[in-house]
């Protein structure tokens, strides 16, 4: 895709992302909206819309899927969705007594939703750039889409948060290409936003198994390309 219009094609993305996270986060619009997990799709589903929309405009193919470079969707589903919400839900059931699947699913979900954005289309895009310069730019457009321009220490710790998470996600995006899987690690920032003994603990537990399935994977990858070259290497008898 040329210069132009991939420039056009984040600039549409951007202004319907924008737009969205300003009627539903900075105006009243949602005031009469009483059910929660509705209301917290709206909040971020900004990102899939500009996405979508200008992927649909600008005929552009997309590379990451839910699916990824899994065999089928229940693979990447069920270790980096499925996983977490049995577990998160068990730990809370016996500490606290509680249920909280749909709070963790409408987390679960926002993080796609945005992360349909931010690497299902916008890293795809600027690819071409070089590597920090492309997690930069995803870093300066993510951090504004949140609409806090207050000049403070928290704020700044926040960009760099969302530096880090450009990169390593982006890291996670480039070995599985599935937005399941993104967006498991784009939720645990808002799972385990205050962190405890226990819930380090659990934090350390999702993302050591979903570290070694991503390694486990590259590796499992490696050995079938590898069997694939030598089984070409053998002369047909």
């Amino acid at each position: 895709m040329d210069k132009r219009k991939t420039i056009f094609a984040i600039l549409v993305f951007y202004v319907i992302a924008i737009l969205f996270r300003y009627l539903t986060n900075k105006t009243q619009i949602l005031s009469g909206l009483d059910n929660t997990f509705i209301r917290t799709i709206l909040q971020g589903i900004g990102p899939a819309i500009g996405a979508l929309t200008a992927t649909k405009l600008f005929r552009i193919q997309k590379t990451m899927t839910l699916k990824g470079n899994f065999e089928n969707h229940f693979v990447p589903f069920s270790i980096y969705w499925l996983f977490p919400i049995v577990l998160i839900t068990t730990v809370a059931y016996f500490t606290k007594g509680t249920l909280p699947i749909v709070a963790i699913f409408s987390i679960l979900t926002y993080g796609l939703l945005e992360e349909i954005g931010w690497r299902g289309f916008l890293k795809q895009l600027l690819a071409p750039l070089p590597k920090f310069v492309g997690i930069l730019v995803i870093t300066i457009l993510w951090f504004i889409w949140h609409l806090n321009f207050d000049l403070s220490s928290s704020n700044l710790i926040f960009f760099l948060i969302l530096l880090l998470g450009s990169w390593g996600i982006g890291l996670v995006a480039e070995k599985t290409n599935s937005l399941f899987a993104v967006a498991a690690f784009h939720s645990t920032n808002n799972l385990f936003s205050e962190l405890n003994l226990l819930k380090s603990i659990l934090l350390v537990v999702l993302l050591g198994i979903w570290i070694l399935s991503i390694i486990y994977r590259h590796k499992f990858e490696k050995l079938q390309k590898y069997n694939i070259t030598e089984q070409n290497k053998t002369p047909s008898p």
